[in-house]
């Protein structure tokens, strides 16, 4: 009894080690011909300003958030139910005035939300969140 053999295909695989041997080369071939160029500066001295930088901080109506969840505005601490009423009232004063909500870090994010909700109620909608350490 005769066993016929198996055809084993013939596996044939593409042999990359000269390819990558050719682009390592061409990359050192780039790294080493590259030319470094300093490019020049000129120094342009400029003339001192005689104007005041705008003063932002009576633009903005700032709330800092503390660790411990006080909410002040300026140097005063308030509660989170009279946001609203400053808000109101500092923006009858600058109609232009943006919320900006300074917050500690470790400072709970639920505060920011019913801080910018107030400031919504009030009419603000533009309300930023500054974080600080």
């Amino acid at each position: 009894m005769r066993f016929s053999k198996r055809k084993t295909e013939d596996e044939s695989q593409i042999d990359l080690t000269p390819m990558l041997d050719v682009v390592f080369i061409m990359l050192i071939f780039f790294i080493v011909t590259a030319t470094f160029i300093n490019e020049t500066t000129i120094d342009i001295q400029r003339p001192p300003t005689t104007e005041e930088p705008p003063d932002l901080e009576n633009k903005n109506i700032v709330f800092e958030v503390e660790p411990g969840g006080n909410i002040k505005l300026g140097d005063r601490i308030i509660d989170l139910r009279s946001v609203r009423a400053n808000v109101e009232r500092l923006r009858a004063e600058n109609p232009e005035a943006k919320v900006v909500i300074s917050a500690h870090q470790d400072s709970k994010s639920s505060i920011y939300i019913q801080i910018a909700d107030q400031a919504r109620e009030a009419g603000i909608y533009d309300v930023s969140l500054a974080t600080r350490d």
